[in-house]
Order: structure tokens, then C-alpha cells, then sequence
């Protein structure tokens, strides 16, 4: 059986940006990643709000905020549903990564594109995993 498999850039080419890409195989969509750069740029939310009611699953692969640091907005602002999987490093650092983060910035600047709760959200969300675990894929 072939399989039809389509990658779509949507943040993290030729340059050194927050990474977030969109892979479809077949009818199922998987977003690798789900990064915001520090300047918290609307472009790269702009271009993950066209694709995010259509991802199927997410997958992270590292703790920073240049891989997951959009989750939290995404869950939390425009209504990410999906299985989310991550490692149980990815998940513990980057949860500490995304704390961190927000305290910095709520302490320093009126910081209101997500919230603690957003956070708490997206983490509660992910499934976590040992490294080479086997795990079959769930979608919505």
C-alpha cells in the first residue's frame, strides 16, 4: 500500500526561528512541534491558525520554547484538540521552560498572550512517553 505524504512548513526554514511543521500522511495530520520565537511573533501564530483545527496529533521534540513554546497559546487561544505526545524529559523540562518563561515576562511587561492556566492546559494534554516507547498514534 503507497502512502501520500506531504510536508508543510509553517515556521523554522533557513533560519533560526521556532520550529513548526505540518506532515500529512495519508488523511492523518501530525504537527511536528509547536514553537514561538522570543519576540513572540504574530506571524508564525498567524500561520499555525490555518492548520491547527486540522491536526490530527502533535509531537514534540524538545523542551524550549523554540519547539513547544506556542502550545499553550494554541490550546489555550484557538482551541488545539488533539493527542499531544512528548517524551518524559520534553514534558517535564519544557513544562519548567514554559513556567519560566511566563513568569519572566509577566514580571517585566504586561504579558497576556497566555496564561498559567493555558499552560496547565496544554501539559495536561500530553501523553507522555519513554524514550523508543511504541505507541499507536491516536487522532481526535
Amino acid at each position: 500500500m503507497t502512502s501520500i505524504i506531504k510536508l508543510t512548513t509553517l515556521s523554522g526554514v533557513q533560519e533560526e526561528s521556532a520550529l513548526c511543521y505540518l506532515l500529512q500522511v495519508d488523511e492523518f495530520r501530525f504537527l511536528l512541534d509547536c514553537g514561538w520565537d522570543e519576540n513572540f511573533s504574530m506571524d508564525i501564530i498567524d500561520s499555525l491558525r490555518k492548520h491547527v483545527h486540522q491536526v490530527d496529533a502533535v509531537l514534540l521534540s524538545h523542551p524550549d520554547p523554540l519547539h513547544l513554546g506556542a502550545l499553550p497559546y494554541a490550546v489555550g487561544k484557538m482551541g488545539l484538540n488533539c493527542a499531544i505526545y512528548a517524551t518524559i524529559p520534553v514534558y517535564k523540562m519544557g513544562q519548567m521552560f514554559m513556567y519560566d518563561l511566563y513568569q519572566s515576562r509577566h514580571n517585566t511587561e504586561d504579558f497576556t498572550l497566555f496564561t498559567l492556566d493555558d499552560v496547565d492546559a496544554a501539559f495536561d494534554k500530553i501523553q507522555q512517553l519513554k524514550f523508543s516507547q511504541i505507541v499507536n498514534l491516536k487522532g481526535k
